[in-house]
């Protein structure tokens, strides 16, 4: 069975950095398209990034030139850098991808989501 579990998430100020990591786990073949998306209280879930198979990336205007997304395709694992931090970027935060398990076809999964909160 496929799992998503990100993991550093936390507290930080702001101007901040924080890095983001989702692993991916399971009878894994390939993994696709990763894209991260975040869901602030109240509010509903909104895309952050995306990085595709051949590397290209793509940001959410609210996020561009702060973050970078990338993925080790060695270890299965995809990260967010967020720098510069501001107390609107406080959201759960999801990592999400297209992953096809060996034996099965391609499935869409989520992760759990880890908790970012920027605050002075």
């Amino acid at each position: 069975q496929v799992q998503l579990v990100e993991s550093g998430g936390g507290f930080v100020r702001p101007g901040g950095s924080l890095r983001l990591s989702c692993a991916a786990s399971g009878s894994i073949l390939s993994i696709y398209n990763i894209a991260w998306y975040r869901q602030a209280p109240g509010k509903q879930r909104e895309y952050v990034a995306t990085i595709v198979s051949d590397g290209n990336t793509n940001y959410a205007d609210s996020v561009k030139g702060r973050s970078t997304i990338s993925r080790d395709n060695a270890k299965n694992t995809m990260y967010l850098q967020m720098n510069s931090l501001k107390p609107e970027d406080t959201a759960v935060y999801y990592c999400n991808a297209d992953i096809r398990p060996i034996g099965k076809g391609i499935g869409n999964y989520w992760g759990q989501g880890t908790q970012v909160t920027v605050s002075p």
